[in-house]
């Protein structure tokens, strides 16, 4: 049985759902964020940069990065219904999300957090030159790459409901966090298709399952 290392309030919120998706059984370890928001230093233990989420699997290994957390369970547990077709388009779409989730449509949400606890955690003395910063960082880096994402993310959307093809699949698991985050900070769930995606995958059995055993998640 495969242990999962896993955060509140994470990326790591998608490792469970797949696992519940396929009903595969795991062994869970939760734990918490430091006055920070960081991961604890326990988790170095596991894997060396001390980030989850992390899985160790039945003979050992520990693996980090949600993506390669995913190939692996889809690779492993009989995922490979929630996996497009070879050469189809519906699998090129596929692919794109997979690397698309962690790299450009993390970053400036990565970014608008950044500006955000500059705001709030500037001490009061130089809180008006922090808003500035905070300010200008936004106005000309953060919000026009968040709003061009999530208007990307609607128009794909728009085509069949799903990330890759006409149905569910597990790019739509890995776009979940991304989403879920501008959705939280950015008011991404004013689009239409979004918010209707939203509504659709957090009604299914399986993310619910996973909440109840990852505990609180304050993005869904």
């Amino acid at each position: 049985m495969i242990t999962v290392h896993h955060l509140e309030n994470s990326r790591s919120q998608r490792v469970l759902w797949l696992l519940e998706e396929l009903r595969v059984p795991y062994d869970l370890k939760v734990y918490k964020r430091d006055a920070n928001l960081l991961a604890p230093p326990e988790l170095k233990t596991i894997h060396p940069l001390g980030k989850a989420p992390i899985i160790v699997t039945e003979d050992g290994q520990a693996i980090a990065e949600t993506g390669a957390i995913m190939d692996y369970v889809l690779n492993t547990y009989e995922g490979l219904g929630l996996v497009p077709n070879a050469k189809t388009r519906a699998r090129t779409q596929f692919t794109y999300w997979m690397f698309y989730a962690e790299g450009s449509a993390m970053t400036p949400l990565l970014l608008k957090l950044i500006s955000d606890r500059i705001r709030a955690k500037a001490p009061w003395f130089a809180r008006p030159v922090a808003k500035r910063i905070a300010d200008t960082l936004e106005a000309t880096l953060v919000r026009p790459n968040v709003t061009a994402n999530i208007d990307f993310w609607e128009e794909s959307l728009g085509a069949t409901g799903w990330f890759a093809g006409d149905n569910f699949t597990a790019a739509d698991i890995m776009m979940s966090f991304p989403v879920e985050t501008a959705a939280y900070r950015a008011n991404a769930a004013d689009k239409p298709h979004i918010r209707q995606w939203l509504e659709r995958i957090h009604a299914r059995p399986a993310y619910q399952r996973a909440l109840e055993r990852g505990g609180p998640y304050q993005y869904a």
